[in-house]
């Protein structure tokens, strides 16, 4: 291309600069290429651009909106803006990778010296599936000659050819290990941006790192993937991180290009409503994930459920204690009374035992307990200094032995009665941090069956917080309560408590 065409075609691109959507319609030939030819534009697309064929409707909001972000922003290339944060939950065959392509040359042909990093869930997807979508659409693009394009494995990358270090984008593995690979990726006067391609299984930690380029420039972040899992970074932008987050769930039955028969006999075999449909097709988070302990429906039934007083006020009350147990987590003194819970005081960690004592002496009192339960990991002090004050508190184990043969420790079979109780009319307050720790804990698998949860320490591996108010609600379970105005003596804890049911007299 000569240099006064080369200058026209610039011209071009910094008129799209806010438009990624006429830059996918001009810059690949649809028209012409019948490979392209698969599906038509919405009339008012095809008005819009004079473009019979293109993306799908999806993928043209998408861009639109992206488009609507960019021009809100109004970057100057001096003054940073906030970033663009974008994520797409999906069923199978939508076109992600195609999309992802898209972003890709939009933002390099339209942003001098921009650097991206591109990741996907494994070495095989990213090599396999996301970077040759990438060099695929690289090739056809217009501004194809602008790049130095390479597939080659540990060296993906597309540069510019006269800058070939200052205006790029590559492919990065997601290991945990690698992480730092994806810090200090900056433009303070231009765009640095991410995409994450399988968003699900990509670990937290790398996200975490990708953050910290976002602070100059115009930076973007964009997140594709099926929701696979009820907890992680993907997961959050859709619940906890929500409000920093534009996302859209993309259901494949809506999408032209998918296969509808495959489609309709995973419907036809599982159900509209199994998890497997869910997330292969309708884009939606699973009700419970592969290891998922509780399931997310079950939460959902039990948040804010409301209870008439006769259906909770016969039960003992039963305060517990479930003490910090890092710097960063916080002690969580709660109560139950058949089937509500609720949570009384939140306590950054406090190693005063005797403070702790007396707050929980007081509760104790004002809620007229009949029984209180402290977790002996980091209680006993508490527990010792509760005896100083005339209490009678119970310390209870976690790890140790459980009455139920099917669960491998006293964690485990508290919890499993705990994830009885919510499937049985249980009642949570509308607490979202007890919300996530109930259904953030995943399964060890084991040979013999029993259940066996993560530990919390494999839970901060994970980016997640210790799951202390749930922790709080499970404690309630270690052993069968009475009421103390009922005259009923209750039965010696030794070995092989039954619990508590508070369904008993329905």
């Amino acid at each position: 291309m000569s240099g006064g065409a080369d200058a026209e075609l610039a011209g071009w691109m910094a008129r799209f600069y806010a438009d990624p959507l006429g830059f996918v319609l001009f810059a690949y030939p649809w028209d012409s290429d019948p490979a392209l030819q698969i599906v038509e534009l919405q009339a008012v697309y095809q008005n819009r651009f004079n473009c019979r064929y293109g993306p799908d409707l999806w993928a043209c909001e998408f861009l639109d909106q992206l488009g609507a972000e960019v021009r809100r922003r109004r970057f100057d290339g001096v003054h940073a803006v906030d970033a663009v944060r974008m994520a797409v939950a999906s069923g199978h065959g939508i076109g992600k990778s195609a999309i992802t392509a898209w972003l890709v040359n939009w933002i390099m042909s339209t942003r001098p010296f921009a650097k991206g990093i591109v990741t996907a869930n494994t070495c095989e997807q990213l090599a396999g599936k996301t970077w040759a979508e990438i060099c695929k659409w690289s090739k056809k693009s217009v501004t194809a000659h602008w790049w130095i394009i390479r597939s080659g494995k540990g060296a993906m990358k597309i540069c510019h050819v006269d800058h070939p270090e200052s205006w790029l984008v590559s492919a990065q593995t997601c290991r945990e290990e690698n992480a730092e690979a994806f810090a200090g990726l900056h433009a303070a006067d231009s765009t640095a941006f991410y995409i994450f391609d399988e968003a699900s299984a990509i670990p937290d930690a790398i996200a975490e790192v990708a953050e910290g380029g976002l602070t100059d420039g115009e930076p973007m972040f964009f997140k594709f993937g099926n929701p696979t899992r009820n907890s992680g970074d993907f997961h959050r932008c859709f619940h906890g991180m929500r409000h920093r987050w534009l996302t859209r769930q993309i259901d494949s039955r809506r999408v032209a290009i998918t296969n509808k028969a495959q489609i309709q006999q995973w419907i036809d075999d599982y159900g509209e409503d199994s998890d497997f449909v869910k997330i292969r097709v309708r884009g939606v988070f699973p009700s419970l994930s592969s290891k998922q302990f509780i399931a997310t429906a079950d939460a959902d039934a039990a948040y804010g459920r409301p209870l008439r007083l006769d259906q909770f006020d016969f039960a003992p009350k039963i305060l517990t204690c479930d003490p910090a147990w890092e710097g960063d987590d916080q002690l969580i003194i709660a109560l139950r009374q058949g089937l509500l819970f609720k949570i009384l005081n939140v306590i950054p960690k406090n190693d005063n035992d005797i403070h702790i004592a007396n707050i929980l002496a007081r509760h104790e009192d004002e809620q007229r307990a009949d029984a209180v339960f402290v977790d002996a990991g980091y209680g006993t002090g508490i527990v010792s200094a509760g005896g100083t004050l005339g209490r009678d508190w119970t310390l209870v184990w976690f790890g140790g032995a459980a009455a139920d043969p099917g669960c491998l420790n006293k964690r485990a079979e508290m919890w499993k009665q705990m994830r009885d109780w919510l499937k049985s009319g249980g009642c949570i307050p509308e607490d979202r941090e007890l919300y996530a720790d109930l259904i953030s804990p995943e399964t060890v698998p084991r040979m013999d069956g029993k259940i066996q949860l993560e530990s919390k320490r494999d839970m901060k591996k994970r980016r997640l917080p210790s799951p202390n108010k749930a922790d709080a609600l499970a404690l309630s379970f270690a052993y069968p309560v009475f009421k103390k105005s009922a005259g009923i003596r209750p039965p010696e804890r030794r070995g092989q408590p039954i619990g508590h049911d508070p369904f008993e007299r329905f």
